[in-house]
């Protein structure tokens, strides 16, 4: 942290999507928990200064700029907050380092294991400094998921046997959906996989405490030829409306695959943008010898969890509904059976970012912990490639889980 007393002066950079989930956590933040530091939403940055301009007014940012260069060298600027898409990640985090801010980036880390292993070496060179870097996976701060952990944690479900896995959306079926950036491999660095799959592979190894080493995919992209961007470039984006222009998708649709987890369990996974009816439909299940815990993220309050040790007369899923003070996050908030929201996820996010970095601790998921799903990202490519099994390289460092 800065000389600047408790105030933490945060850069943001990008205001789309993202931006704006993480713009609604840090006007929230300060004003739900209690912290070592307040959060100043100092300035924001785009490429079009008329947008950006709005956004700045729109969300709550006290100033505005065109140039990330600028944000990130600025001696008013204690946190780089990236929003970007991946083809930017690397050299915004590398630069922010570098100028001793700290980093939030957001998910996945990288567009390539490359990419990816040189920002975790500068962001441990930065720690020595001082400095503190974080991945923005923030299902994690799901008050469920955090409850899912403890429970595996406190042995409730045993030894771990299955892990099941999906992550379903369907918001490019229609063909004439047009060519956006994350359909677009030199921006997004891959498709369905990437974007969400590589959140439940982070979701499952941070709920069992177990990593992926070894991976049997394939992947495929159903749609092939799309009509070129007008106006918007977001998950909203409209076609160019003459149906003639078009470019070529080069990432997949869908991605499956099986995989092996260092502690023993067998896993699945399924992320596909191809699932017709499914808006954001996350689900983790996770079976074990001594019963079974569930999450599903369009009821996000609840977990489903079975304790087979009752006896078989008991036994059945019952419903705990996550809402009670002592359940993670949620003294903070409201009385039990008052439920919270997808945007809570980051408030949550920005809260244990923030805790760490004024404390002087370690946030997690740290950068080498977003490098280690960035190899499994990569072994479910070269599995498809190969058709076969595939084993995930190991990280430059042990990553926590």
């Amino acid at each position: 942290m800065s000389s600047h007393d408790s105030i933490l002066r945060v850069g943001m950079v990008g205001y789309a999507f993202m931006g704006a989930a993480h713009s609604q956590a840090w006007r929230t933040v300060n004003r739900v928990f209690d912290l070592p530091a307040r959060v100043r939403m100092a300035l924001v940055c785009g490429r079009d200064e008329p947008k950006v301009a709005e956004a700045a007014d729109r969300l709550g940012w006290d100033g505005y700029t065109t140039d990330w260069r600028r944000l990130v060298e600025s001696d008013e600027i204690d946190v780089v907050d990236i929003c970007t898409p991946g083809d930017s990640h690397r050299e915004i985090a590398l630069a922010a380092l570098a100028a001793g801010k700290h980093v939030l980036c957001e998910k996945p880390l990288a567009n390539s294991v490359a990419e990816a292993r040189e920002m975790t070496e500068a962001a441990a060179r930065a720690r020595e400094s001082g400095v503190r870097a974080m991945c923005g996976f923030n299902y994690r701060r799901v008050p469920a998921v955090a409850l899912m952990r403890q429970l595996v944690a406190d042995g409730r479900i045993g030894e771990i046997r299955h892990v099941r896995a999906t992550y379903l959306q369907d918001w490019i079926v229609d063909p004439q959906f047009p060519l956006v950036w994350r359909l677009q491999k030199d921006r997004a660095g891959s498709g369905a996989l990437g974007d969400i799959g590589a959140h439940i592979i982070d979701l499952t190894q941070y709920v069992t405490g177990q990593l992926v080493t070894g991976v049997s995919a394939l992947t495929e992209t159903f749609v092939r030829q799309r009509p070129l961007v007008a106006g918007s470039s977001g998950l909203a984006a409209q076609a160019d409306g003459n149906g003639s222009a078009t470019g070529q998708v080069t990432v997949d649709d869908a991605a499956v695959f099986v995989a092996r987890l260092d502690g023993g369990a067998l896993a699945t996974y399924e992320a596909t943008r191809f699932a017709t009816g499914r808006k954001n439909a996350l689900r983790v299940e996770i079976n074990g010898s001594r019963g079974s815990v569930v999450f599903d993220l369009e009821r996000l309050n609840e977990l489903e969890f079975l304790d087979a040790t009752r006896p078989a007369a008991e036994q059945g899923f019952s419903r705990i509904l996550v809402t009670e003070p002592d359940h993670p996050y949620l003294g903070a908030w409201w009385p039990p059976g008052h439920i919270i929201g997808y945007e809570h996820s980051f408030t949550h996010q920005a809260r244990d970012f923030v805790e760490a970095v004024a404390t002087g601790a370690d946030p997690a998921p740290s950068f080498a912990d977003a490098l280690q799903v960035q190899l499994v990202l990569d072994a479910v490519t070269r599995s498809a490639e190969r058709a076969a099994w595939t084993e995930v390289e190991p990280a430059l460092a042990e990553a926590s889980a």
